[in-house]
């Protein structure tokens, strides 16, 4: 009984390793020239704002209204994306990963790009930490 346990065990396991998706392959096809580019948009308001509506209408639905991810897709507030450069995101949203589920948003103007990038890296911003210091009394 217990070896019947232990070969299901290692099966359910080699079936997710073999139809667990990884989506961390897109880092390294971005070219030099891509992955250096410098978000014209970073940090204004007005970018954010707009990055935030294109999400919304564009993004939300694979990814999540918090960009969480959803059915499977990866989560936008991940450390990969949070290590990313601003060119590897604007890179990805041009191109995409079809193979992977990531459709190709080179239809949408560049500043539209960007302004996601703009959006995205809002999500990443680290909070604040809890007001604690140290040696506080309990």
């Amino acid at each position: 009984m217990r070896g019947r346990v232990l070969v299901c065990v290692f099966l359910l396991a080699g079936a997710a390793v073999c139809f667990a998706k990884d989506y961390s392959g897109w880092l390294k096809k971005v070219p030099q020239k891509d992955r250096v580019q410098v978000n014209p948009y970073a940090g204004q308001a007005s970018a954010i704002a707009a990055g935030a509506n294109l999400y919304r209408d564009n993004c939300a639905k694979c990814h999540g209204e918090n960009a969480e991810g959803r059915r499977g897709r990866p989560s936008l507030r991940s450390d990969q994306v949070r290590n990313a450069t601003d060119g590897d995101l604007a890179w990805i949203l041009k191109n995409g990963q079809m193979f992977k589920g990531m459709p190709s948003w080179g239809g949408l103007p560049e500043q539209e790009r960007w302004q996601l990038v703009a959006y995205l890296r809002s999500l990443n911003i680290p909070e604040p930490a809890a007001a604690n210091p140290a040696g506080a009394a309990r």
